[in-house]
């Protein structure tokens, strides 16, 4: 069964490309202020391991909001990162790519901490494998991490040190702003997970 995985650069994508050595990756564009970074980090990792990585650009900047947009939050928004729709709209795009290079299973970087969303919970991600999988090309979606934090993660996929430093977890920027919940993320678990990593 071919695998994609759906890569950020972030440190739970880059674990779970680690871990489960997907078929092919797919890196979305859609206009985030920290594309490029995020880019570079995903092409770093699949280059290590031999991935076959897919880039789609698509501009959806303008229907952005918060820290990743560079704009203020929506009035819906539970916090600043928040964007409508957004891991809804990845998996679409992504799962758009995925029929045309076969893909039967798509998988995601969902933690358990992603809960504090309502598109992280094991719920959506169910309803999305669900929807998908009932129309054409039958893909599935599945979240290999999302009973586990970021730090047990790294610990399970074994992520050495000096991949985990190509991570790129800030909402903001393509270089580090260190005060988003990113970066706070990013902190926090490299300073859990570091000292027991070679």
């Amino acid at each position: 069964m071919k695998t994609a995985l759906l890569l950020s650069g972030g440190m739970d994508s880059l674990a779970i490309a680690w871990w489960k050595r997907p078929d092919v990756a797919i890196t979305l564009d859609y206009g985030q202020k920290a594309a490029e970074a995020e880019k570079r980090a995903s092409a770093a990792v699949c280059t290590q391991l031999g991935i076959e990585h897919h880039i789609v650009r698509i501009d959806c900047s303008s229907l952005g909001s918060g820290d990743m947009a560079n704009a203020a939050p929506d009035a819906a928004a539970p916090a600043s990162d928040w964007w409508p729709y957004r891991n809804q709209m990845l998996l679409t795009f992504v799962a758009m790519k995925c029929i045309g290079l076969g893909v039967k299973k798509l998988l995601i970087g969902t933690v358990r901490s992603d809960g504090s969303h309502i598109d992280g919970t094991p719920e959506f991600v169910h309803l999305m494998d669900q929807l998908l999988s009932m129309q054409e090309g039958g893909l599935r979606v599945e979240a290999p991490a999302i009973d586990l934090s970021t730090a047990e993660l790294i610990q399970q996929s074994a992520l050495p040190a000096d991949m985990l430093a190509w991570a790129h977890s800030c909402h903001k920027a393509n270089t580090p702003c260190w005060n988003c919940r990113g970066c706070n993320k990013y902190r926090e678990t490299y300073d859990e997970v570091s000292a027991s990593m070679a």
